[in-house]
């Protein structure tokens, strides 16, 4: 445990140092991320792939104009942005929903999870039968592995559920690319910061 914790502060380290904004202080990083003992023991299970990529989260001046506690994602700049008091926002990078299944538009963060279950959409399905086995044997746990990585942050139409989310992943070597569902992926510790910062409610422009 105490090794995979040194290599995860290693890639913060990293991705500070890559990036051309003003990286978040490594300790303040990890202070932030507000990790439980459920998020340590299984981060520490993931393969050590997961940690070479570079964490690359900064404080940059609010490129968005929307109001302070918003969810903003540019999809084609892969960027999602949290916005704070001041005209500031914090900058992440994540994986955007493919050409064909892209979705934009405004919701609000409707439902929260903490390593969430997984349940493959119809859509889903059908592009992928395999996934038709989870019909049986029902969600896949919460995990490491899991498609929805550490945190889900529900994406709602007023009462209706849109059916995206705003997720963590078990494949972070996707982060920066166009890959997913419609869904938007983020790194497991990036998810747990923005976690920790939003609430029901919270608005959200994806565009």
């Amino acid at each position: 445990m105490i090794g995979k914790t040194l290599v995860i502060v290693g890639a913060l380290m990293a991705g500070a140092m890559l990036s051309g904004c003003s990286p978040i202080d490594t300790q303040t990083a990890m202070v932030e991320t507000h990790l439980t003992p459920r998020d340590k023991a299984m981060l520490a299970l993931a393969p050590p792939e997961e940690w070479s990529i570079p964490i690359v989260r900064n404080h940059v001046t609010d490129p968005t104009g929307e109001a302070a506690g918003t969810i903003v994602v540019d999809t084609s700049a892969h960027n999602l942005y949290f916005v704070l008091p001041g005209k500031q926002a914090i900058q992440y990078k994540v994986a955007t929903g493919a050409e064909a299944y892209g979705w934009t538009g405004r919701a609000t963060i409707g439902h929260m999870q903490e390593w969430p279950q997984w349940m493959p959409t119809a859509s889903i399905m059908d592009r992928w039968p395999e996934f038709k086995v989870y019909i049986k044997h029902g969600p896949l746990a919460g995990a490491y592995d899991n498609p929805l990585g550490a945190r889900a942050m529900y994406l709602y139409d007023g009462s209706r559920d849109t059916l995206y989310r705003i997720h963590g992943t078990n494949e972070p070597d996707e982060i920066g690319q166009a890959v997913s569902s419609g869904c938007i992926r983020m790194r497991d510790l990036d998810v747990i910061d923005l976690y920790s910062r939003v609430h029901i409610g919270t608005p959200v422009v994806v565009k």
